[in-house]
């Protein structure tokens, strides 16, 4: 688990991920977490099933597939009103598997009510200090559509720049190199 100033992020398990595509109830008990009806965001619906097999062929790589981000309900609202008040999952992100000759790709979404928070770039951040502190990551890249305005800008904040073209057409890619997790703290 990472926990940053307002999310707590939880790599997905194989149980996590068999939950979030058959029982929702379970999905939020497992993670602790209100679960949103919006969920989940529109961009990973169709990638969900892909995801389980990615993990349940590897159960021991976990961290390295999707990750959970909740939005860490206040102190004070946990104190005020306890069980009516809790962790809401607002996104995910994560990484396309281990590295390859030291580099990992990242992907991230968040939904729609939650967007323009700067909840994406606090959970990138947090992703990046993960992946930079195993010893075997080196670059870590990104896509993003060209007209996707706010993805591009949250790379450019965290320092990635504009590299070899996609591959996937109406694509930009971006690459993120030799930095430590203590530049992402």
């Amino acid at each position: 688990m990472i926990v940053t100033a307002r999310m707590r992020l939880v790599p997905a398990t194989v149980a996590l991920a068999r939950a979030e595509l058959t029982d929702r109830a379970e999905f939020a008990r497992l993670l602790s977490a209100t679960v949103p009806d919006e969920w989940p965001p529109e961009i990973l619906a169709d990638a969900l099933p892909v995801f389980l097999e990615w993990i349940e062929a590897a159960p021991d790589r976990v961290g390295w597939y999707v990750w959970y981000a909740m939005m860490r309900a206040p102190r004070e609202a946990r104190d005020m009103l306890a069980d009516d008040v809790g962790d809401i999952l607002i996104a995910s992100g994560g990484f396309k598997g281990p590295p390859q000759d030291g580099t990992v790709e990242i992907g991230y979404s968040v939904l729609p009510r939650f967007q323009r928070q700067g909840y994406a770039t606090e959970m990138v951040r947090a992703l990046i200090g993960w992946a930079f502190a195993r010893s075997d990551v080196t670059r870590i890249v990104a896509e993003t559509t060209e007209d996707n305005t706010p993805s591009v800008r949250l790379l450019h904040r965290l320092g990635f720049v504009r590299t070899e073209p996609s591959v996937e057409p109406g694509h930009i890619r971006f690459s993120l190199n030799g930095h430590t997790e203590k530049d992402f703290d």
